[in-house]
């Protein structure tokens, strides 16, 4: 009897022992051995990535980016989970290890890449304005002196403060679209796809773009700076959705009519 206990005590040592180290894997690779990528994102930048009343892709998350982010698990064997969050906490739960990667229609940006390294762009857009169909608002120098909104963490926030104008923040699109809507703004500078959905959801606004005051930009997915093996299995996978045209299919499958 006493031998058996003490078989039993070296074997629920060792498993405990073992539960300690897996415990203490590094925080760079995909989570669960392999078995799952945590995604970060903040959703509330439609058609990118949105809560969905009925169920999205992953779980309650819809959108171009979940999509994404579901073939890019699928394509490696693995499991997509999301991890909703504000913008701007997103870098910081990457560096913290709470997300594997980062995908929040996330724009590739010489500040960024410093933190973080970026997988090859998916997607190209540009910034743009929303406003009322009545706005004598043609050009960005016409937002001087007006109300303008902005989503915090957001390019449309770097920009407005790079043209040095004053402006409004909030964690979320709807809200600053809210404000043009009922008249407490002017002006909402966001995303060009994103600006589409708030239009068509919205009458009596419109949008007006501004190719020299507004430039392209590419989004991508972050991960760690040391976390080469994810990177590249990550770029792996995008670049055979590029090259299969299928990422072109999500943008058209969550367009302004979604």
């Amino acid at each position: 009897m006493k031998k058996t206990m003490k078989f039993l005590a070296l074997v629920l040592a060792f498993a405990t022992l073992t539960l300690t180290f897996a415990g203490c894997g590094q925080n760079d690779a995909p989570s669960d051995e392999g078995e799952k990528i945590i995604f970060g994102t903040n959703a509330e930048f439609p058609p990118f990535e949105f809560v969905a009343n009925n169920g999205g892709v992953i779980g309650e998350f819809d959108g171009i980016d979940m999509a994404i982010a579901d073939l890019i698990a699928k394509d490696n064997g693995m499991t997509a989970e999301i991890s909703n969050m504000e913008f701007d906490s997103l870098l910081i739960a990457l560096d913290n290890g709470q997300v594997d990667a980062v995908i929040a229609g996330m724009s590739v940006d010489p500040e960024r890449a410093e933190k973080v390294n970026f997988s090859i762009p998916y997607y190209q857009a540009t910034q743009v304005m929303i406003v009322k169909e009545d706005s004598t608002i043609t050009k960005a120098a016409d937002m001087a002196d007006k109300k303008i909104a902005v989503i915090q963490g957001y390019t449309g926030e770097m920009c407005v403060s790079d043209m040095n104008f004053e402006y409004s923040s909030f964690k979320k699109g709807t809200d600053a679209v809210m404000e043009l809507v009922n008249g407490k703004a002017d002006v909402v500078v966001i995303d060009s796809a994103t600006a589409s959905k708030y239009v068509a959801d919205n009458e009596g606004l419109k949008i007006v773009e501004d190719a020299e005051a507004f430039a392209n930009e590419e989004y991508a997915i972050a991960v760690k700076k040391d976390n080469t093996e994810l990177l590249e299995m990550i770029n792996a996978s995008l670049q055979e959705l590029l090259d299969a045209g299928k990422i072109a299919e999500l943008g058209d499958q969550y367009s302004v009519t979604e």
